[in-house]
């Protein structure tokens, strides 16, 4: 409790620093800043309490940057340890045993669209671990964040396209997520009207004998925007709660 309590404190503070100076890390030498006229006192306490409401309903976030904070750091020590050319190596035998697999098995259009997908996502993966090595929060988040999230959530797609089993798992509820996503996040602008007009994720792709390419696509297409939103929690937590390091 005395963590959550120190958490929501420093959350908050953060908020005060957008406006006024030394609130998260008081200066040793002047302290924190305190409002000496009324109006900066009147300023002071109104922008404290206009950020009340949002600091509560930030803080569900900020666990969710320290959660991926810390699963972030274990994959980054792994890299760690193998090398970026090693995660490289990993992701390229994965990929090409199920290139391989599907070369043996399946039809050319599957070859083709696992060929495909191996080649985004050992990019990514290689992407990802190269700038996260970059250093600096800007690179991680702009770069590391969403090449890490396609190279997690491109494996399951493709298998689903090329094994009936994990088709049922996988492909109906990525289709309930993109009705979601038209019908909330995209429906501003008709947009979502005009998405649906040109395209239809079960079937784009087939006309290049790329069937489930939408599938691909609309993955790659969710993962940049959440590899940066992932990203934003993550930097806001190393300014909540920094590392020890830091």
């Amino acid at each position: 409790m005395e963590a959550l309590l120190l958490d929501v404190i420093r959350l908050h503070e953060t908020w005060m620093e957008v406006v006024f100076p030394r609130q998260l890390d008081p200066s040793t030498v002047l302290g924190k800043w305190k409002p000496e006229t009324a109006p900066q006192t009147v300023g002071y306490y109104l922008w404290a309490v206009l950020g009340a409401p949002l600091v509560a309903a930030a803080y569900p976030l900020l666990l969710v940057g320290f959660a991926t904070r810390f699963y972030a750091a274990k994959l980054d020590s792994a890299v760690t340890r193998i090398g970026i050319l090693g995660a490289v190596l990993v992701a390229t035998l994965v990929w090409g045993a199920l290139t391989l697999v599907t070369y043996l098995q399946l039809a050319t259009a599957d070859v083709i669209a696992v060929g495909a997908a191996s080649v985004v996502a050992i990019v990514s993966a290689a992407l990802a671990a190269g700038f996260s090595k970059v250093g600096g929060r800007f690179v991680s988040v702009l770069l590391a964040y969403p090449f890490a999230m396609t190279a997690l959530f491109l494996p399951p797609v493709v298998a689903a396209l090329v094994t009936p089993s994990l088709e049922a798992i996988i492909l109906p509820p990525s289709y309930d997520l993109a009705v979601w996503i038209l019908d909330t996040f995209l429906a501003f602008g008709d947009l979502n009207d005009t998405l649906r007009s040109a395209f239809d994720l079960e079937t784009f792709g087939e006309q290049w004998g790329l069937p489930g390419l939408g599938y691909v696509l609309m993955w790659i297409g969710i993962s940049v925007p959440l590899g940066w939103f992932l990203g934003a929690l993550v930097a806001l937590a190393n300014l909540v709660r920094p590392k020890p390091e830091e």
